[in-house]
């Protein structure tokens, strides 16, 4: 068997098990005190200043914190030294391969420090922190003070002078022009120009052009992984093109699916997301309701992929030619989408593969190949390859990928990848966003936590949730806060979908049309990222009895549907995504906070985006039966105002404006209009 293959890593970089803040750890000194070299590295300059603590920091720097374009990345550490030496500090920052720039870092309180590096580019940006002690700094404190106590500061001019002197033999090009003119005033003035030229902010600016620090520590280097804007805010639309024809029982193609474009754009999706659109194999093929006995013109599981019409690369005949793909793409484009496609590792047992590389798949002691399975579920009509059996499977699983990337896509949503070697997936996605790094994965996984934020930690851009399952006020308050807090919240974007193919929630089987308004407006307002399958937004529910699957699952059967059916939501889905494109505080599921409702069904939170005054508060009653109300708390404290101060009012779903007095208020939500979405802001004072 050939060995697995491996990411590719830069041979001159360093590792980053090697590296440490501030060189060896005390317990490897006191472990090594009689190595001739342990005094050598414990007398070691950088040795006394500490770098401790970076945020943010994925595993100690061990994976890549995620940001999008235009954010900033908040960085912050703990220095410190010993004594009371004045220091500074500054993050190095580049954008793959160019050259380090800096960012000063400032004091925030008790040793934390803390800069502010904008992302204005896509890419992988390295940073580390670099502090040293601050010579110059910590003279012109203290000469400062003495200055002020009226003290003779005859040798503290002297030793200005110096230091001036030092920098300057270190300076060149302009730094070094103007360390010079310095000390050609300063032996030009005497006694008090003397102290006032180097106290003066121009002889601090001149010093520290030279980076002139002693005893200078650096932190390990870090990775962001800066992306486009569709990696974390974007309102995705699943549907299955065979069921998108205007003829009842006729197959759709991918032109009908074109046709659909005007009314998922109207509704403010911008991803189009499919399931998988190739050959269909037909051997085991499942009939209705994942029946084992199928019926003339059962068009099977689309995840049965490959038949004698091809595999991964090809396309179901039925659905039309790459040449109507490329024209759905187009299409797509023009209506404000893209799309997104299934990549589901997995093969019927009529995918070319089977012939052209048995040896992908291994065999059970009788010759067969066993199906897939997740007991007690059994998948007859699919088989998996062995990810180790050889390593030309990564690359053919790679270049799937690529294939459809040369089509126009660059979003993929990665079916079960928890059930695959989680080697494969870092290094593929490492190795397609090295050729394509606007491409953006999206973790079908519905895993335990740990596996699920490994996925995210290893490459995947997004990950579907437990939000699904997320219903009462404290699942959703504790759910929530989980993924806004440190480091969950700076690897890990969590995608809201309301319902899948494979799954139809409880609460939307006996809830009705509140229950998906209700659960609409959460995915909406507490995640960037939120998705519908088809069907949602006419409020389809029929289960399989006792199941959370549908009946007459579109998996199995064609499903044309009346989009314009009696009690469907479509109004108040385009609301809500109109609002979305337009309040950056609902671009992102960060920046949530959780307020008093008195009623345990209604969930009532806040969200302000990064440097807005203004603040969305959202309440939402959780149950779809009965109307409830509910003395609450407006977030007045948030402006630093009292509690008899007043806020402005807009709401947002009605247009209507009002002021609020007081910090306690009072709502009523119906279960026909079961959510509220209010903007604020501090009242203005009208002049007397």
């Amino acid at each position: 068997m050939k060995a697995a293959p491996v990411a590719r890593l830069d041979p001159d970089a360093p590792s980053l098990d090697a590296l440490s803040p501030d060189g060896p750890s005390p317990d490897a000194l006191s472990q090594d005190a009689a190595s001739p070299s342990a005094l050598t590295k414990a007398a070691s300059p950088a040795q006394r200043v500490a770098i401790e603590a970076i945020s943010p920091s994925v595993d100690n720097g061990r994976f890549a914190v995620k940001r999008t374009i235009g954010e900033s990345l908040i960085v912050e550490a703990d220095i410190f030294a010993d004594g009371h030496e004045q220091l500074s500090a500054a993050v190095e920052w580049r954008l793959g391969a160019d050259k380090w720039n800096r960012v000063a870092m400032a004091p925030v309180v008790n040793d934390r420090w803390r800069a502010n590096l904008p992302l204005k580019s896509q890419g992988i940006v390295q940073f580390r922190v670099e502090a040293q002690i601050d010579s110059y700094g910590g003279f012109v404190r203290d000469t400062a003070r003495k200055l002020e106590a009226g003290l003779a500061l005859n040798v503290e001019a002297q030793e200005g002078r110096a230091l001036l002197a030092q920098a300057q033999a270190q300076a060149s090009g302009a730094a070094k022009s103007a360390l010079s003119a310095l000390l050609t005033k300063f032996d030009a003035v005497t006694g008090e120009a003397q102290i006032a030229l180097l106290l003066a902010d121009a002889a601090k600016e001149a010093v520290y052009a030279v980076g002139a620090g002693k005893f200078v520590a650096h932190s390990d280097v870090q990775e962001v992984r800066v992306e486009r804007q569709a990696a974390s805010f974007a309102s995705w639309y699943e549907l299955f093109p065979r069921s998108q024809s205007a003829t009842p029982g006729r197959h759709g193609s991918l032109r009908d699916v074109i046709a659909q474009l005007p009314r998922i754009q109207a509704m403010g999706f911008d991803v189009l997301y499919m399931p998988p659109i190739h050959p269909i194999g037909t051997a085991n093929r499942k009939g209705a309701n994942n029946a084992l006995t199928v019926r003339p013109g059962d068009p099977g599981s689309p995840y049965a992929i490959g038949s004698p019409a091809g595999g991964h690369d090809a396309l179901h005949p039925e659905l039309g030619s790459l040449e109507d793909f490329r024209a759905l793409v187009a299409a797509a484009r023009d209506h404000g989408m893209e799309l997104a496609l299934d990549f589901a590792v997995q093969m019927s047992p009529d995918h070319p593969w089977l012939k052209q590389h048995p040896e992908w798949f291994t065999r059970r002691p009788d010759g067969t190949i066993k199906y897939a399975e997740n007991p007690p579920k059994k998948y007859e009509d699919i088989v998996n390859p062995d990810f180790y059996a050889d390593d030309a499977l990564w690359n053919g699983l790679r270049d799937i990928f690529l294939h459809w990337i040369d089509q126009g896509v660059r979003i993929f949503r990665v079916d079960n990848p928890h059930t695959k070697p989680l080697p494969f997936w870092q290094w593929l996605i490492a190795d397609i966003q090295a050729k394509q790094p606007d491409t953006i994965f999206l973790a079908e996984a519905f895993t335990r936590p740990k596996p699920m934020y490994r996925l995210a930690k290893i490459g995947f851009t997004q990950s579907y949730t437990y939000f699904t399952w997320r219903n009462t006020k404290q699942e959703l308050t504790d759910y929530l806060t989980e993924l806004n807090a440190a480091p969950v919240r700076d690897f890990f974007r969590p995608h809201f979908f309301v319902n899948t193919p494979d799954i139809n929630p409880p609460f939307l089987q006996t809830g009705g049309r509140p229950a998906f308004l209700i659960r609409a407006a959460l995915a909406a307002t507490l995640s960037g990222l939120w998705g519908i399958y088809s069907g949602f937004e006419i409020c389809e529910a029929a289960p399989l009895p006792g199941r959370e699957e549908y009946q007459d699952s579109e998996k199995y059967q064609l499903r044309q549907r009346n989009y314009a059916a009696p009690g469907n939501i479509v109004r108040e889905i385009a609301q809500l995504n109109a609002l979305r494109a337009v309040e950056p505080a609902l671009h992102s599921h960060l920046g949530v906070s959780f307020y008093n409702a008195f009623n345990d069904n209604i969930l009532y939170y806040g969200k302000a985006a990064p440097g807005h005054d203004e603040r969305l508060l959202i309440a939402v009653n959780l149950d779809p039966h009965h109307a409830q109300a509910c003395d609450f708390e407006i977030p007045l404290w948030e402006w630093g105002l009292p509690d008899t101060a007043a806020l402005q009012v807009e709401d947002l779903l009605h247009g209507y404006h009002f002021t609020w007095s007081g910090k306690l208020q009072t709502m009523r939500l119906e279960p026909a209009a079961p959510y509220a979405i209010w903007r604020v802001r501090p009242a203005r004072k009208v002049a007397s």
